[in-house]
């Protein structure tokens, strides 16, 4: 039982939807920490308004509220279930705050409820930026000079005497929201003016900018009997001024000195012993690179992204100590779980070197800026793990999955060694590519150095990696070069471009010579004692250490790799899940992942974990040493589905639906077969590869058009044309990458949108509900809002789509998952897409439901029949709660994104509101993504001609809710016909007052934006971007407008019901 008297019950908040800087990380904390607290018998309550991950899950806590994340919500669910004990540090940023304001206003006192984990005052000291700054003098640790301020002229003040560049960091903000790097005044003001309006507590933190230092975190760990361990060191590649989520980082670190490193050891466990931190705890740090001088940049009391990196760098599970230390317990009696024998209080020690690089969704907003800052954009990351460094970053490089697999991009041979000098000086995203052209134009490491500040030993590492791609080049290849390639992990498709061989040949040659991938295991103490769980990586030229005696059936779960927009944390949920489903089903379960933000990857998901690149070459090296009996790649999204073929050619059976018929739903000539088969309608349309041929398609269907490469997830380089420019535009950008596969060019239909997953065992399907689309097709289905269970849907219609979904299931011969796109136009019902594989919607589905969809089909792809697991087939009975899933995005972080919505998908996460009626759902689910309206009750409205008449009831009705409209003229116009009188308010090039002076006067509630079809007007696009810079709510679709309207009309904030999702059983029986 726990050393703290008197904890029974913890209250676990989470961290909410997943948004730029703050993504997966959290909900494998959380889900480590959840299980680790019920392990010690504590009954566990969970609010977390995501419903897409593992830890929202009824089998991790004992009573799960998927809710909005507000303190008023907390505070009911708090006198509800009445917890002893809160438990924040898991829930990121988010989580901390709400404690903060809880304990803030003495309601925890007056309910008798404790923090654990941490105190408030702990909390304080490292948020608090004035707080903190007292604490580091105190003891005597160096900080940059620093002034906090509450107004734009006192931080003018204060940069005029330090002088300029300075760092502006607002207070109690996640993910550097608001922060940046200041050269002047005008960026000062610009810059502070928005930090302030983003911070919790309206200050901002204006420092001296040390950027073009070392940046090195600490991960430590302290618990409440004063001993404190190191778990791991890590070194950005890119200097200070490079937010550590956009980084290269490297763990180990690798240039530092043995004084330096243990300089700052010492320096970090006396912050977190005077900060009285119990848990886990990442201390960032800047190091002057020529001397010993060095600074603490900021102290972060809680698991952290860098956590989850650490924790997975050295296989040390942080969170899962923390939830012990939590309860009191301290170091030296908690068991370290991955040798079985030593314990917690042991520090990790690595005979290998880990990279880990951001995902960035720039693929995305082709517009958007690419510089990174102290803001961050990346919405993922990847990490590999290696015998040396080169090796360890070329595995990352291929784990992105953005086209590339080398250092050798093609990108800028054609620029002079001069040029790239001015180019590197950008710091974005394509520096290291640029830094190994200059070296193949023979720029010194010291030219290189004295612009980036990039230490001269990355440089020499990056040098190395080149001079093989020259020597590939120029030599013959030996057996010792081809060994020596192979040790810094070039692939082998690589190697046969420079030798001008094909890839098997090189492959061939490979295992002739014995050159062999060898697994090494992951054991947190450098092969000192012998670990218990498996986790490996590969290396060349090493002996293996991996067990692959066989004692039962094995099978291989293909995971999703880095999270980003279009394929996010859902898919991690349906692999998890079907690992624990595989391994109930007395199989030996192996995933392979590169993500460390996630559940899959944690050690004791899976009987074996490999952290690999998800490439062809890389899985077949473990499946030449693991001889799996099969492979499940339906839950791992598109990642997993694009290696069927190559999994097929090295003789590994696919559980589930065959490749064959995974691809007939992609190729067009095939589907259209198996359609009119069923006798099933869908939009008319063409396969394309050349823009002329894609002109003579949009003209024979009359427009508007939708344009789209096949085999894509997230409606990637999705568009709605309108006429031929549009058509141009987009095909030139298509095709910027080479296409194997058609493009496709259908017409458009304006219907409702309803989407439905079922699980198929050959004969039959079960279907847990219908979902429909609050907003019009066109607007891609991971950024609609979605009801279940559907509301507008007429029965008849309804058993269209059984039928037909059964029909299709059937001819395309799915076993397991099957996922349809509908469209309801006129009550007829046309397909527009068929995926046979998991889908964004199964989460959120079974946890409403209550039907464990993944776990059904994973039972169905090794044999089982629907019926025998105990579920009736067909659409099984409405749930008695209305759910509704509202998308999250994340536009503020990335300046210059065009944030109109359509069907190329860009939101980062979601949120859930759940309820007996549709209107408190609806009300709960706009909760949940932060629009909090009403404020100042004023808004804009601005309408593109063919909508003007919708617009007119929806402007009524905010009249009489008490709105002020503000109309451009057009819209004015059209609402005066109507009857509708509105303040008129000119353009932005017009003459003052402007839409852009309304917006900048922080008064405004709402903008309504409804932009032209392919309007690429940049007045729209400016008012769309100042709304969301300003932190006002932006809607560009009238049906969004009207749901919310629907929310303010009728709901009584004060009175929410709250409901406990692990209660919710999946009712046998079908809607019949």
């Amino acid at each position: 039982m726990p050393k703290i008297e008197g904890i029974q019950k913890v209250l676990v908040i989470g961290s909410g939807p997943i948004v730029i800087g703050q993504a997966a990380e959290f909900d494998y904390a959380g889900t480590q920490a959840c299980r680790s607290l019920k392990e010690e018998g504590m009954e566990v309550v969970l609010i977390n308004s995501n419903p897409a991950t593992i830890m929202t899950d009824k089998d991790i806590a004992d009573k799960v509220y998927i809710e909005p994340l507000t303190v008023d919500v907390v505070k009911n669910l708090i006198r509800k279930e009445k917890p002893d004990s809160v438990l924040p540090t898991l829930g990121g940023q988010a989580a901390l705050n709400i404690a903060m304001e809880l304990e803030e206003c003495g309601f925890l006192e007056e309910q008798k409820v404790r923090l654990i984990g941490t105190t408030s005052l702990t909390i304080k000291k490292a948020e608090d930026r004035l707080e903190f700054k007292q604490t580091m003098e105190k003891i005597g640790e160096p900080i940059a000079a620093s002034e906090v301020v509450e107004t734009v002229e006192d931080a003018v003040a204060f940069a005029n005497t330090i002088g300029y560049p300075v760092v502006i960091r607002p207070a109690y903000t996640l993910g550097g929201s608001g922060g940046g790097i200041a050269g002047n005044e005008e960026e000062l003001r610009e810059i502070c003016a928005n930090g302030l309006r983003l911070s919790r507590v309206g200050q901002c933190l204006i420092e001296r900018c040390i950027a073009g230092w070392k940046e090195i975190e600490y991960e430590v760990m302290r618990d409440a009997g004063g001993n404190c361990i190191t778990v791991c060191n890590m070194e950005n590649l890119d200097p200070v001024g490079v937010h550590t989520g956009d980084s290269i980082v490297v763990a180990p670190s690798q240039t530092l000195s043995d004084k330096e490193y243990q300089m700052l050891r010492s320096s970090a466990l006396s912050i977190i012993t005077e900060l009285n931190i119990t848990g886990g705890c990442n201390v960032q740090f800047a190091l002057h690179p020529e001397s010993f001088e060095y600074c603490v940049i900021e102290v972060n009391p809680r698991v952290s992204r860098s956590s989850a990196l650490a924790s997975k760098a050295t296989g040390y599970p942080i969170a899962k100590v923390a939830a012990k230390i939590a309860l009191g317990y301290t170091l030296d009696e908690i068991p370290n779980a991955i040798t079985g024998r030593t314990f917690a209080s042991f520090e990790p020690a690595l005979d290998y070197c880990v990279v880990k690089i951001p995902r960035l969704p720039f693929d995305k907003f082709i517009k958007a800026k690419r510089t990174l800052t102290t803001q961050m954009k990346a919405t993922g990351e990847v990490m590999s793990i290696c015998t040396n460094f080169e090796g360890a970053l070329m595995k990352a490089l291929r784990s992105l999955e953005q086209h590339i697999d080398s250092l050798d991009i093609g990108r800028y041979t054609d620029r002079s060694k001069e040029e790239l000098l001015e180019r590197v000086r950008i710091v974005d995203d394509r520096r290291i590519y640029i830094i190994a052209e200059l070296i193949r134009k023979g720029a010194t490491y010291e030219e290189i150095h004295e612009i980036t500040k990039i230490d001269r030993w990355f440089i020499d590492k990056i040098a190395i990696l080149v001079e093989m791609e020259q020597r590939l080049k120029r030599e013959t290849l030996t057996p010792e070069l081809l060994a020596e390639a192979k040790r810094i992990e070039f692939p082998d498709k690589v190697i046969a471009g420079y030798a001008g061989m094909t890839e098997r040949e090189v492959h061939d040659l490979r295992v002739a010579n014995g050159i062999t991938a060898a697994f090494k295991m992951v054991d947190t103490c450098a092969a000192e004692f012998e670990a218990a769980t498996p986790y490996y990586y590969s290396c060349f030229g090493s002996e293996c250490e991996a067990d692959a005696v066989k004692t039962k059936k094995k099978v291989m779960v293909l995971g999703s790799g880095p999270i980003r927009i279009g394929q996010g944390i859902e898919f991690d949920f349906c692999s998890v899940h079907s690992a624990w489903s595989l391994e109930q089903s007395g199989y030996e379960t192996i995933i392979v992942n590169n993500n460390p933000e996630t559940v899959s990857t944690d050690f004791d998901v899976a009987n074996k974990l490999y952290f690999e690149p998800l490439t062809p070459e890389d899985v077949e090296n473990i499946v030449d040493l693991e001889k799996p009996d099969g492979a499940v790649v339906q839950f791992g999204g598109q990642t997993a589905i694009k290696l069927t073929q190559a999994l097929m050619e090295m003789g590994v059976p696919i559980f589930g639906t065959s490749a064959e018929n995974v691809d007939a739903a992609e190729d067009r000539e095939l589907f259209d077969k198996i359609l009119e088969e069923c006798g099933i309608p869908r939009p008319k349309g063409h396969t394309v590869f050349t823009t002329e041929e894609a002109l003579e398609a949009a003209d024979e269907l009359g427009y508007p058009v939708l344009v789209r490469p096949s085999y894509v997830l997230g409606g990637q380089g999705m568009q709605i044309a309108i006429n031929d420019d549009d058509i141009i535009e987009f095909m030139s950008i298509i095709n910027r990458h080479v296409q194997e596969h058609p493009i496709l060019v259908d017409k458009y239909l304006m219907g409702k949108e309803v989407e439905v997953d079922a699980v198929c065992d050959g004969e039959d399907i079960l279907i847990p509900g219908i979902m429909e689309h609050i907003e019009r097709a066109g607007i891609h289905s991971g950024d609609s809002i979605s009801v279940y269970p559907a509301q507008s849907i007429k029965p008849e219609v309804q058993e269209v789509l059984v039928d037909y979904t059964r029909k299709l299931a059937r001819s395309l011969h799915v076993i397991g998952l099957i996922n349809i796109q509908f469209i309801v136009y006129h009550e007829d019902v046309y397909v527009i897409e068929v995926n046979p594989r998991s889908s964004r919607t199964v989460p959120y589905i079974s946890k409403v439901t209550g039907i464990p969809i993944v776990k059904l089909a994973s039972q169905v792809i090794l044999g089982a029949k629907i019926r025998e697991l105990g579920y009736e087939t067909g659409l099984a009975r409405k749930a008695d709660y209305t759910a509704i899933k509202m998308p999250v995005f994340s536009f503020e972080k990335l300046r210059g994104a065009e944030i109109s919505l359509g069907p190329e998908m860009k939101s980062t996460g979601e949120c859930l509101g759940i309820a007996r009626t549709f209107n408190e759902a609806l009300s709960k689910a706009f909760l949940g993504a932060g629009i909090n309206l009403p404020q100042h009750k004023k808004m804009i409205l601005t309408v593109r001609t063919q909508e003007q008449e919708d617009a007119v009831p929806i402007a009524r009705r905010f009249l009489a809710l008490g709105y002020e409209i503000y109309a451009t003229l057009g819209t004015k116009k059209a609402l005066a016909r109507a009857g509708v009188e509105v303040i008129g308010i000119n353009k932005i090039e017009q003459e003052a007052p402007t839409l852009m002076d309304l917006l900048l006067e922080h008064e405004i509630d709402l903008v309504i934006d409804i932009p032209k079809q392919g309007e690429h007007s940049h007045d729209g696009f400016l008012i769309r971007r100042t709304s969301i810079e300003t932190g006002v709510t932006c809607l560009t679709s009238l049906d969004t407008a009207n749901a919310l309207l629907t929310s303010l009309e009728n709901v009584d904030k004060t009175q929410m019901s709250l409901i406990d999702i692990a209660a919710i059983e999946g009712r046998q029986g079908t809607a019949h």
